[in-house]
């Protein structure tokens, strides 16, 4: 999912850089959502390996 986030992130630097504004600033909300669902996921598993151990 890390993965994915990153590359929404460089499809919104390319068309920010190439001027294409609508796609640039959906691709940073898409990488922007992964990104914080991926520490949600990340957070939840360290706690459930914690309580597990």
């Amino acid at each position: 999912m890390l993965y994915y986030a990153v590359v929404f992130l460089l499809v919104a630097i390319v068309a920010g850089l190439f001027g294409f504004g609508g796609i640039a600033s959906a691709s940073a909300g898409i990488a922007q959502i992964l990104f914080f669902v991926f520490l949600v996921l990340f957070v939840v598993t360290l706690v459930v390996r914690a309580v597990r151990s």
